[in-house]
């Protein structure tokens, strides 16, 4: 029935906009990409990209992703037939995009996050999935849609980065099986990948060591978190790369780590905290403040400066007994 609805909408719908979530990451962007070059090939349809944030450095590669615009760019008085959303585990994850869904004629939400609460007209949200592109590629395939070498492009990047390339616990057989269907139809997995984690700037590289340097420990090691203020990326020359993407993988790596996280400074009063663990249901700790995501990989905005934050987040943890 959900399939039928998607189709129904794209066929129905003279202008379409698709939307990433703030602070896009891999999977929401080449989600995002593989939407727009399904469109573009199977329905002939040209859609419409936003990005609330912008674009990491990492991400230039994607297919298509010249054709994202900015939100500065949109006429927010804007009404859309469709809106469809990537990725997007809540609606206010869409920032000031989230007019342009709240105005649309017709609105999907596509997504994997076990917290995501079905905010749209239609809901294709599977929270066993690795990524929400192994969520398009089963859709895909139910919709009989054509995959261009650019479509698999874009949905590998997906699911690469949001298992961490296949060693998170959320890689699956399925994960594996989307995978390999996209390698069929000439996705290099070697380039990929090393667009993805061997093309960082040596400021970047120089930044994570300054900041895993700088950790902090307690609970007999069993929590690890580093502070990220704004200084500290002006100082290592930030321009456009996430300088802090993978910072809390390296943390959570330490042995003795069962849960780690960074909080980054992000303005006057509100802190960004990206969590992880090994075993640990971090989800429940970062919907305190309104965020979520996923049992091993969750994260939230806390209007509080980091140095709070962080209290505040040793103390949901210490509170759930999680530590």
């Amino acid at each position: 029935m959900v399939i039928e609805q998607i189709d129904s909408n794209i066929k129905h719908s003279k202008n379409i906009l698709l939307v990433s979530h703030i602070n896009p990451d891999g999977d929401t962007l080449g989600s995002m990409c593989a939407m727009y070059s399904a469109i573009k090939d199977n329905y002939r349809k040209k859609c419409d990209m936003v990005c609330v944030s912008d674009i990491p450095v990492t991400y230039k590669f994607i297919p298509y992703i010249d054709e994202v615009k900015n939100i500065a760019e949109f006429d927010l008085s804007r009404e859309y037939d469709l809106v469809i959303t990537l990725d997007v585990a809540a609606l206010d994850r869409c920032v000031d995009a989230g007019v342009l869904f709240e105005r649309a004629k017709n609105t999907i939400n596509i997504d994997h996050h076990q917290t995501n609460p079905l905010y749209a007209g239609v809901n294709l949200v599977k929270p066993d999935a690795s990524a929400t592109a192994e969520v398009l590629v089963n859709l895909f395939e139910d919709m009989g849609v054509k995959f261009s070498l650019e479509t698999a492009v874009c949905l590998y990047v997906g699911i690469l980065t949001d298992t961490g390339s296949f060693k998170f616990s959320n890689t699956t057989t399925n994960t594996l099986n989307c995978a390999s269907k996209l390698l069929a139809f000439g996705v290099k997995p070697d380039v990929i990948y090393q667009k993805c984690y061997e093309s960082q700037s040596k400021d970047m590289v120089l930044f994570q060591s300054y900041c895993v340097n700088k950790a902090e420990f307690c609970n007999d090691d069993k929590i690890a978190y580093t502070i990220v203020y704004k200084k500290d990326l002006e100082k290592f020359n930030n321009k456009g790369e996430d300088f802090t993407d993978g910072l809390t993988e390296k943390l959570r790596a330490i042995v003795t780590t069962e849960i780690a996280f960074v909080v980054k400074e992000v303005g006057t009063g509100i802190s960004k905290v990206s969590m992880r663990s090994k075993e640990k249901d971090i989800a429940q700790v970062c919907s305190v403040f309104g965020g979520g995501g996923h049992k091993l990989a969750a994260g939230a905005l806390i209007k509080a400066n980091p140095e709070k934050a962080v209290k505040m987040i040793l103390s949901e943890i210490k509170n759930k007994n999680l530590c």
